[in-house]
C-alpha cells in the first residue's frame, strides 16, 4: 500500500530507429546552410539591426543577401533558400516585420532536443519549404496536404520502400473520405459505386510534388517510382502516431473532434493532461488548419474556450505567430493576442499583463469573469475580483461599465449575487442596472 502506482513505461521507437543522438546529428547536418545563414546574420547584423524587409514576412533584403553571399560564398539564391528554411526550423524567429536569431539556434552545438524540435518545425511545414504548383486548384492542395499524414503513416508502417501507384491509391481515397465528410454531393452523371469518382484534377502531379517536398526537408527518398521514408522521418511519423494513441486511450480522448468540442473536453483536465491532449490533437493535423480552427473557436461566445484556444496556441509555439499577430486588432481576441506575443517574445508570463492597456485588461478581467460565471462555482467568481487592476470596487464598476463588453450585465448579476457583502452585492446590482438600461 506504501507503494506508489507505476507509470506507463515510456514507448519504445521501431527497431533499427538510430539512437536520439544519431538522429539530432542527421537533423544538424540536414540543416547545416540553414544553421551556417542563422549564425551570420546573428553575427554580422548584430541585435539592434533588421535582416529582414518590412513585409510582415521578414524576408532577406537585398544587401542583407548579398552580403550573406559574398560572406559565405554561396549565391543569393542559395541564401534565401536556406534563410527560408532558418525561418520553417525555428532558427530565425519573425516578429512582426523582424526577424531574430531563435531560441533553439543558441542551443544548437549543445542540445539535441532543440535541434529535433527545429527539424520536426521543418517537417511539418514540409508544404511551405516546397511550394505548390501554381496551376493547380487551392482546394485540391489542401485536400492533399491534409491527406499526407495518412500517407506517411503507411510509408512508416511498411518499414521500406513502396511504389507510388500504391501511394497514389491510398491518397485518393483519402481525399475521397475528407470529400464525403464534408458531404460534398457532385452534381450531373454518377459513375458506377464500385469505381473511383472522377476529379477536377489529377492526384498524381500533386503526390510527386508532395514526395518531392518530404524528400527537400530529409522526411523520405523519393526515386525509381517509390518511395521510401528517412530514419528521421520513420521516427517522426511514429512520435505524432505514438502521440495519437496517447490521446486516443486518455480519458478525454479528443483527438477526431474539432477545434470547440476538444477544448471543451480539455476543460476539466488538469494543466498539463490538457497540454497533452492539445499535442496529440495537434499532431492529427496540419497547423495551419489546426491554427484556423482554434482561432474559429476563440472567437464564440464562450469565453472559457477563448482562454483554453490560446493556451492550445502555445503548444503551436512559432508557427502560430503570424496567426495570433494578425488577430491581434479583433477587440474579442486582442487582449488574449496581445499575452500570447508577449510570452512568446520572451516575457516572463507572470509580467506579461503589463502589456495590456488599463481598458484591455478590464475588458480581458469581464471576459474571463464571464467564463468563471459560466463554468465555475460562486466563491471563484468572487475571488476573482481580487485579479482586477483597479484598487477600489467603485473604481472597477465604473471602468467594467465603460469598456463596453458584451456580457457585463450577466457578470455583475452573477458577481451580485455570489457576494457575500450585501453593500457591495447591491452596488455591484446597482452598475448591472445602469448598463442595462444605459444610465449613468
Amino acid at each position: 500500500m506504501t507503494q506508489r502506482p507505476s507509470r506507463r513505461p515510456a514507448p519504445r521507437p521501431p527497431e533499427g530507429t538510430p539512437a536520439r543522438a544519431e538522429l539530432a546529428r542527421m537533423a544538424r547536418s540536414l540543416l547545416a546552410g540553414a544553421a551556417r545563414v542563422a549564425h551570420w546574420a546573428d553575427a554580422a547584423l548584430g541585435p539592434d539591426r533588421d535582416a529582414g524587409q518590412h513585409d510582415a514576412k521578414a524576408t532577406l533584403s537585398d544587401a542583407s543577401a548579398e552580403q550573406a553571399a559574398a560572406s559565405l560564398g554561396l549565391s543569393t539564391a542559395q541564401v534565401r533558400a536556406e534563410w527560408d528554411t532558418a525561418r520553417l526550423a525555428g532558427l530565425v524567429e519573425v516578429h512582426g516585420d523582424s526577424a531574430r536569431p531563435g531560441w533553439r539556434l543558441r542551443a544548437w552545438d549543445r542540445d539535441d532536443s532543440a535541434v529535433l524540435r527545429g527539424w520536426v518545425a521543418l517537417f511539418d511545414a514540409w508544404s511551405l519549404a516546397h511550394p505548390e504548383p501554381a496551376e493547380h486548384e487551392a482546394a485540391t492542395v489542401a485536400e492533399v496536404v491534409s491527406a499526407m499524414p495518412q500517407v506517411l503513416s503507411f510509408l512508416q508502417l511498411s518499414a521500406g520502400p513502396v511504389p507510388v501507384e500504391q501511394l497514389l491509391d491510398l491518397l485518393e481515397q483519402r481525399v475521397t473520405e475528407l470529400r464525403t465528410e464534408r458531404c460534398e454531393i457532385p452534381y450531373g452523371p454518377q459513375p458506377d459505386p464500385d469505381q473511383t469518382p472522377p476529379r477536377d484534377t489529377p492526384l498524381g502531379p500533386l503526390l510527386d510534388w508532395a514526395l518531392h517536398a518530404l524528400a527537400s526537408v530529409g522526411a523520405l527518398t523519393y526515386g525509381d517510382g517509390q518511395a521510401t521514408l528517412t530514419p528521421l522521418g520513420s521516427w517522426a511519423v511514429w512520435v505524432k502516431l505514438e502521440q495519437i494513441c496517447v490521446a486516443a486511450q486518455s480519458p478525454a480522448g479528443n483527438i477526431e473532434a474539432v477545434a470547440e468540442e476538444m477544448l471543451r473536453g480539455c476543460a476539466q483536465l488538469r494543466p498539463q493532461a490538457a497540454r497533452d491532449e492539445y499535442r496529440a490533437w495537434l499532431a492529427a493535423r496540419p497547423v495551419g488548419s489546426a491554427v484556423t480552427e482554434l482561432l474559429g473557436a476563440a472567437r464564440g461566445e464562450d469565453a472559457l474556450l477563448r482562454g483554453l484556444a490560446f493556451e492550445a496556441l502555445r503548444v503551436v509555439g512559432a508557427p502560430a505567430e503570424p496567426d495570433v499577430r494578425a488577430v491581434a486588432d479583433e477587440p474579442t481576441l486582442r487582449p488574449y493576442a496581445l499575452l500570447w506575443l508577449a510570452v512568446h517574445d520572451g516575457a516572463d508570463p507572470e509580467d506579461a499583463h503589463e502589456v495590456l492597456t488599463r481598458e484591455e485588461a478590464t475588458w480581458l478581467w469581464v471576459d474571463t469573469a464571464a467564463a468563471v460565471a459560466d463554468h465555475g462555482e460562486a466563491p471563484l467568481l468572487v475571488r476573482h475580483l481580487e485579479s482586477a487592476v483597479q484598487p477600489t470596487i467603485p473604481m472597477l464598476l465604473d471602468e467594467v461599465r465603460a469598456v463596453g463588453h458584451p456580457r457585463t450585465v450577466q457578470v455583475l448579476v452573477a458577481l451580485a449575487a455570489a457576494h457575500p457583502d450585501p453593500a457591495l452585492a447591491k452596488a455591484v446590482r446597482r452598475a448591472a442596472f445602469q448598463v442595462h438600461t444605459g444610465s449613468s
